[in-house]
Formats: C-alpha cells, sequence, structure tokens
C-alpha cells in the first residue's frame, strides 16, 4: 500500500515514493524534473516503481501540466488526488478571504510547517518562507490559524525583470555584499535585500499581534542562497511540502493507513 506524493512547482515536478500515506512513512525513493521532461517518468524514473496504492499531489504549474503528469501515471491505473486549499485541514484554519484560492503550494507547506513545529514541544506562532521561482513569508498563529501572507518574486524573476525593463543590466549574477560595488553584485544583494526585509517585517507583524516571537521556518530550491543572509534564527527544511502531503494523506487515506 505504497504513497506516491507530488509537488509539481513552476520550474520542477519533485516526487516521493513513501511505504505508507503517514507521517514517518520509510522513503522508498524520490525524484525531480524539469516541467519540459515530465512526459519521460512512465518510460524513465517511474518505470520500475511499484504502482502506488493512492497519489496526492500539489500543483501550481496548471492544468495542462498536471494532464501530462496524470499521463504517466496510465499503467498503475491509480487515480491521483490534488490539493486544493479549504478552510480547514490537518489541523490548520485557513483565514484566507476565498480560503479555496490560496495556493496549493502555500497550504501544504504551512500545514508541513505546522506539525513540524508541534513536534517540537510547545505551539508557538510561526513565520513559514518558501523560496523558490516566487517567494511567500507566511504567517501562522500558535492555535493553528493562518492569519495571511505575503508573494513576492524570487531572484530570478527579479533579474528577469531588470533586464526587460532597463537598459545595460544583461550581467551575469553576482555575490551579495553589505556594500556592493559592481552592477552584478548590486542585482544579487537587492533581491536579497529585499526578500530577507519582507521576512523581517512579517516577524514583527506577527510578534506585535501575537505577543510571542514566532518560530521562523525556510524552505523551496533557492532557500539556501537566503540562508547567510537572515537577519533572525530560522530553521532550513527541505522537504516541507512532502512533509506536509504526509500529513493530508493520514487523514484522506484512513483505511490505507490501518491496513
Amino acid at each position: 500500500m505504497t504513497f506516491l506524493a507530488l509537488d509539481i512547482g513552476n520550474t520542477r515536478l519533485k516526487w516521493a515514493h513513501y511505504a505508507s500515506p503517514r507521517p514517518g512513512a520509510a522513503l522508498l525513493a524520490q525524484g525531480a524534473e524539469f516541467l519540459e521532461n515530465i512526459d519521460k517518468l512512465a518510460d524513465g524514473a517511474w518505470r520500475d516503481m511499484p504502482a502506488p496504492a493512492q497519489v496526492l499531489g500539489c500543483v501550481v504549474a496548471g492544468d495542462a501540466v498536471k494532464r501530462r503528469v496524470q499521463e504517466q501515471m496510465d499503467p498503475w491505473d491509480v487515480v491521483p488526488q490534488w490539493v486544493v486549499a479549504s478552510e480547514g485541514e490537518a489541523g490548520l484554519r485557513n483565514g484566507y478571504d476565498h480560503p479555496t484560492r490560496l495556493g496549493a503550494d502555500r497550504w501544504v507547506a504551512m500545514i508541513g510547517a505546522y506539525h513540524h513545529m508541534l513536534n517540537q514541544g510547545t505551539p508557538r506562532p510561526m513565520v513559514v518562507v518558501m523560496v523558490g521561482t516566487a517567494v511567500t513569508v507566511e504567517a501562522i498563529a500558535a492555535d493553528g490559524k493562518f492569519l495571511g501572507g505575503l508573494i513576492l518574486p524570487g531572484h530570478g524573476i527579479m533579474l528577469r525583470a531588470l533586464e526587460s525593463g532597463t537598459a545595460g543590466l544583461h550581467v551575469p549574477t553576482g555575490e551579495v555584499r553589505e556594500f556592493p560595488t559592481n552592477t552584478s553584485d548590486a542585482l544579487t544583494s537587492g533581491g536579497t535585500f529585499a526578500i530577507a526585509g519582507a521576512v523581517e517585517r512579517m516577524v514583527q507583524h506577527v510578534r506585535a499581534h501575537c505577543g510571542a516571537e514566532p518560530a521562523c521556518i525556510m524552505t523551496g530550491g533557492a532557500g539556501w542562497k537566503m540562508a547567510p543572509s537572515m537577519t533572525r534564527p530560522f530553521e532550513l527544511v527541505d522537504n516541507l511540502i512532502f512533509d506536509g502531503l504526509l500529513q493530508m494523506a493520514k487523514v484522506r487515506f484512513p483505511v490505507a493507513q490501518a491496513a
């Protein structure tokens, strides 16, 4: 009764095959593919993988990409479930004005982060940062209510926007410096400090609103780039979306879990 978790972002599909649909299940295999290569999964990375009994996926790349992924599962005869944010699931309550409009990746990552925090002891407010193609900065109260969040462009989008809108800025990626003295470093430092500043502001908001210092968790493929430039303690968690999918699967597939 194995379980396949899918995280389909704007750039890559990441997958993890678990022994069962529950937190702490043994990881059997995992991998990642750029979206342009997902049509090769059935004959490639998934060719010799046993058919999972359940599939739960988080997708932000659009319906066309979702259909392409589903076609790669045809040999398994399994119907995947796709996450849509709701008013509440797996202990988290959704404070968005229109709960179903919250991005699935944000919802799943917050569920993973909330349970990660609960497993460490006393509940406390949280700021959850996901650094990828876009950057999200989420606020969660200690009782599991999602208070709201920020969305801003990631490093790549910032640089491409400046290159397309400003003459003469077609330069290679630079380094993060306190006082940049060349254009490459100025661009890279500006983007990095913009993200760090958004996180700092959200921490201030959560501290004032909740009356307690929030825990800060960061995830996403580009999280490591931000690590040296953060102004406050944080924990870098690699597979927060997979952690969230496992928490959701525990509720969605109870019969499979009992088996």
